[in-house]
């Protein structure tokens, strides 16, 4: 259990057996939000995340003018939320700073959002979301008319709207977040906005947008939109998040007799990359049967996962896998480095340097806290497999780091300690209530 310094005791697991779900899916919540906010009428989210970063896109809907219903529910359970959009162009001047407290997925797709509207605005956030590069979404952007004032390229942002022109847009680094801006910024520019990907990264924006009534133009590596549309509220649901899922089926991958189901998560193809990876670790990971096709909620497939401790084996993440699963790489760290003899290692993932940590950096120290080896480069590291013998690991005020470290100190030799455990309020704040129910052979 964390304390309120934020500091975990962390639970042995000798086996993961049953079922258990996850939050709902931080991404596809925050482009919920912002679409029902500027959508015509009124949206109903169920399943919508529970942590401090969805709910700091509230709040800034509601310095914007928007009307948010927090539905109640259970403490850490999937919220339900009712918003009133406000129409194109519809949100208002706020009194005062947007906070976007931590998330930088709010920052960027809110400066896409806010750019065509009549006012300046500023938006800022934490000390961590202070340190995080902006220019990727401030560059097209101000290409296509706005005024975007930083600090060197970082946060806070003053956000000068402004007629907007289309533009069409390659990406310097894949990233769906500035995809993301961009699109929301070409609903209100003049013209067709597209976006070019080198890469392919998450599509959830796109079909967001269709669960809403837009239409999304798709031609091979190029995804664009019309200005000028009219969207629709909707009533939906969040599937479940898999990079939090992810956490779990790490430790159920990584624990031998262990056989686990996760229930309600999302299926999305352009996040399903890691199971591909878990396979190549030797994890056994299936849809039961029972499950059946997956469930279309609101444009999003989900579904139930069924994880098995398999034939553990040595794997790489190259940089062609990292665009679609760089939120899932402390997890894979974590199954690697409880399982002796196991050697991860990763490539290309340079962009991990400029996340909530350094998570480059971060983990390679926090697993070393642990009694794991790991060699640190430039853009990814090699991780040697323990089991960790114990110890203290830093989470650095980074909630995928606090999880990667509690997962894989619940099967060390020796007691382990997280500190900054409580970054996991983020994006699951019942994660060390679910690993305790886990331990304790109640999943």
């Amino acid at each position: 259990m964390t304390s309120t310094t934020g500091f975990a005791a962390i639970p042995r697991v000798s086996r993961v057996a049953g079922r258990l779900r996850v939050p709902g899916d931080k991404s596809i919540s925050h482009r919920y939000a912002m679409l029902a906010a500027i959508a015509e009428g009124t949206s109903r989210v169920s399943g919508y995340a529970p942590g401090a970063d969805c709910a700091a896109t509230l709040a800034c809907l509601e310095g914007l003018g928007v009307r948010v219903n927090r539905l109640s529910q259970p403490t850490g359970e999937p919220g339900e939320i009712v918003i009133e959009g406000r129409g194109p162009r519809g949100l208002r001047k706020p009194a005062g700073t947007l906070d976007a407290a931590n998330s930088g997925t709010s920052m960027r797709l809110f400066a896409g959002l806010l750019a065509a509207h009549p006012f300046t605005c500023v938006v800022g956030g934490d000390a961590s979301l202070s340190r995080r590069p902006m220019r990727r979404v401030i560059e097209p952007l101000t290409r296509m008319g706005a005024r975007i004032d930083s600090h060197d390229g970082r946060p806070p942002l003053t956000i000068h709207g402004a007629d907007l022109h289309a533009i069409t847009y390659l990406p310097d680094v894949p990233s769906a977040q500035v995809k993301s801006a961009v699109l929301l910024a070409g609903l209100h520019a003049e013209g067709r906005t597209a976006v070019k990907e080198p890469t392919p990264t998450r599509d959830h924006t796109e079909r967001a947008l269709e669960a809403f009534g837009g239409r999304v133009i798709r031609d091979g590596d190029l995804v664009a939109v019309d200005g000028g549309q009219r969207l629709r509220a909707i009533t939906g649901t969040v599937p479940g998040d898999v990079s939090s899922a992810l956490f779990w089926l790490a430790l159920a991958g990584g624990t031998p007799d262990s056989d686990l189901v996760i229930d309600g998560v999302g299926l999305n193809p352009s996040r399903t990359a890691v199971f591909a990876v878990l396979r190549r670790a030797g994890v056994q990971l299936d849809l039961p049967p029972e499950a059946g096709s997956p469930a279309e909620s609101s444009g999003e497939p989900m579904g139930s996962i069924r994880v098995r401790y398999g034939s553990p084996a040595s794997f790489e993440i190259t940089p062609a896998d990292v665009p679609l699963m760089i939120d899932e790489i402390p997890g894979l760290a974590a199954m690697a480095a409880m399982q002796p003899g196991v050697q991860m290692t990763v490539r290309g993932a340079k962009e991990l340097r400029v996340k909530e940590s350094d998570r480059i950096t971060m983990l390679a120290r926090g697993f070393a806290g642990l009694g794991i080896r790991v060699d640190e480069y430039d853009d990814g590291f090699t991780i040697y497999g323990g089991p960790p013998a114990g110890g203290e690991a830093d989470a650095a005020g980074d909630h995928r780091l606090a999880m990667a470290f509690a997962i894989a100190g619940s099967r060390a030799a020796g007691p382990v300690h997280v500190t900054g455990a409580d970054a996991v309020a983020v994006s699951y704040p019942g994660f060390f209530e679910e690993l305790d129910r886990i331990a304790r052979g109640r999943s």
